[in-house]
């Protein structure tokens, strides 16, 4: 995935009410961006870091510039997850992710569930289904592991039941992570945040529902899914699907 246009180089003010950024351009221009990300950013919303912005020229916006990029750690970091399922939707059509190629139908947003829609329904022209639930991971406190959420996920949690259901009902379904840093080798779910979350990875990963980390090539000019990442399921070291 391109970005349209060069992205604006800044340093982070302030991020507040979750969808709001103060920043600084690198000219001194001062600014408010959109922040595309409901989490809590823990560890990418330290005020002084680096961010790279995306504008806009619709007229519609109340807010031209969206923050995109945040340099820490000295690796660079995608906090946009409206772009995930762009990347993930770019990947599957390139079959770039090789445990989900020969799938002829690749449907978006299919109600499913307890009142959800699933990101990706994979379907084969024989019948074979796949319900695809796509995670963005961006949290990073131990050098070179990647952690998933950064804050309570009730609904994330919620999701992975419903894939249970479906690996019940004789489908297939994949939970996927995406980590849009370049500093990461490996995965593991964040219990000490989230161990309602932690425990039901464990639980849906048991009961058949398959478990991808996929990290992220990413530059200044462009984001791209490009190899898989180990899983450890616990802190003993214990290996993941």
């Amino acid at each position: 995935m391109n970005f349209p246009q060069p992205l604006a180089h800044g340093q982070l003010v302030a991020r507040y009410k979750r969808f709001f950024a103060d920043v600084v351009l690198n000219d001194g221009t001062a600014i408010t961006a959109h922040c595309p990300n409901p989490g809590a950013m823990l560890g990418v919303n330290t005020p002084g870091l680096g961010v790279w912005l995306s504008r806009s020229d619709d007229p519609k916006r109340k807010l031209a510039w969206t923050l995109e990029l945040v340099e820490a750690d000295g690796a660079l970091v995608g906090i946009n997850t409206l772009l995930t399922n762009r990347l993930v939707a770019e990947a599957l059509a390139a079959d770039a992710i090789t445990e989900l190629t020969g799938y002829d139908v690749h449907r978006r947003e299919v109600k499913y569930g307890e009142n959800s829609r699933i990101d990706f329904l994979l379907e084969k022209g024989s019948g074979e289904r796949c319900w695809l639930e796509v995670k963005n991971c961006h949290l990073s406190r131990t050098p070179g592991l990647a952690e998933f959420p950064d804050c309570v996920a009730a609904r994330s949690t919620k999701h992975l039941r419903e894939l249970e259901a479906m690996v019940a009902a004789g489908d297939r379904a994949v939970a996927l992570f995406v980590v849009q840093r370049t500093d990461c080798r490996a995965f593991s779910a964040c219990a000490e945040l989230d161990p309602a979350f932690a425990a039901g990875l464990d639980r849906a990963a048991d009961a058949g529902v398959e478990v991808l980390v996929y990290a992220c090539e990413m530059s200044h000019s462009a984001i791209a899914l490009r190899h898989r990442i180990g899983w450890t399921r616990d802190a003993t070291g214990s290996p993941g699907l």
